[in-house]
C-alpha cells in the first residue's frame, strides 16, 4: 500500500512538530508525508526546510482548512490518503495496524480508530456517545462527527465518487464529507486507539464558531437535496435535520436574531410533512 500523508496547519509550529515526529516514528513509513502550509506567519517554513527536508512542503494563501486539505490531496501520489491534523499525533503503530487490517478486507476503502483524548495535556475519557462505530455507518454520523479526521486512511477512488472538502463550510467540512462517504461506504474500525486527539486550545475550530449545528444543517440540506440516499437513509437525515434546526431556531428565537428565526422556520416548512 501507498500511502501519502497530508497535514494542514496554520500558525501551529510546534504543534505541527510534533505532529510529524509522530508520523517520522511509525513503525510502518508512509510513501509521503505532505503539509500544507495555509498562509502561516510563524516559524513554520523554516521549521521544517530545518528539521523535516525530506517532507512535501506547499504554501497557500489562507482559505482555510478544507482548502488546504484538498490540496494536499490533488499533490498525493499514493492511492490511499491518510489524514492528520496537526494539533494531533499518531501513535506508532497507527499506519501499520491500519494497512494490516485493510489488506484483510481488501473490500474496504476507508479505514478509521479509536483515539485518545487529551484535553489541556490531561488524558479524559470521552462519553460514551463518541465512541467510535464500524461497518454503514451513516446514520450513526448523522447526530455529531463520528470520524476524526486524524484517524483515517482513505482510498483516493472514494474522494473520485464523492467529492473533496467542500471549502464554503467553514466548520463542520469533515461532517461533511463523513455523510456522502457513509451514504456509499462501509467504514472499517480499529477499536483501540491509535492517535493523541488534542484540545483545549484557543485556535481550536470548535472555539472560532458558535452555533456549530447550523453546519451541520447545512450539510443535511445538501445531502437530502442531491437525492441520492436510500429512503431509509433519507428518513433518517430529514429527521436529524429537522430535530436539529427546531434546536437551533429555539435558539435564535431566545437571542431574537429576527432574519434566522425566519430562515429556519421556512427551512422547517419545507422539510416538515
Amino acid at each position: 500500500m501507498d500511502i501519502s500523508v497530508v497535514i494542514p496547519t496554520y500558525n501551529r509550529c510546534q504543534l505541527l512538530r510534533r505532529a510529524l515526529l509522530s508520523v517520522v516514528a511509525q513503525t510502518l513509513q508512509p510513501t509521503e508525508i505532505i503539509v500544507i502550509d495555509d498562509g502561516s506567519s510563524d516559524a513554520t517554513a523554516v521549521m521544517i526546510h530545518d528539521e523535516f527536508p525530506e517532507i512535501s512542503y506547499y504554501r497557500q494563501e489562507n482559505a482555510g482548512v478544507s482548502s488546504a486539505r484538498n490540496l494536499g490531496i490533488h499533490h498525493a501520489t499514493g492511492n490511499w490518503i491518510a489524514l492528520l491534523d496537526s494539533d494531533d499525533e499518531w501513535l506508532p503503530e497507527k499506519l501499520a495496524r491500519q494497512t494490516a487490517a485493510l489488506i484483510a478486507t481488501p473490500e474496504s476503502k476507508i479505514c478509521h480508530t479509536e483515539e485518545q483524548w487529551i484535553r489541556n495535556g490531561v488524558r479524559v475519557n470521552p462519553a460514551k456517545q463518541y465512541a467510535k462505530p464500524g461497518g454503514w455507518i451513516f446514520k450513526d454520523c448523522l447526530p455529531l462527527c463520528a470520524i476524526s479526521p486524524s484517524t483515517v486512511i482513505i482510498h483516493r477512488s472514494i474522494f473520485d465518487n464523492v467529492g473533496l472538502f467542500d471549502t464554503d463550510l467553514p466548520a463542520c467540512e469533515d461532517y461533511d464529507l463523513w455523510l456522502r462517504i457513509t451514504a456509499n461506504y462501509p467504514v472499517l474500525l480499529i477499536a483501540e486507539p491509535q492517535i493523541k486527539k488534542h484540545g483545549g486550545h484557543e485556535d481550536q475550530l470548535s472555539r472560532q464558531h458558535w452555533g456549530m449545528d447550523r453546519f451541520r444543517i447545512k450539510a443535511l440540506q445538501k445531502i437530502i437535496d442531491n437525492g441520492q440516499l436510500s429512503n431509509e437513509y433519507q428518513q433518517a437525515a430529514v429527521g436529524m435535520l429537522v430535530k436539529k434546526a427546531e434546536i437551533y431556531l429555539n435558539g435564535v428565537t431566545k437571542r431574537g436574531k429576527t432574519e434566522e428565526m425566519d430562515y429556519y422556520r421556512q427551512l422547517l416548512d419545507r422539510y416538515i410533512d
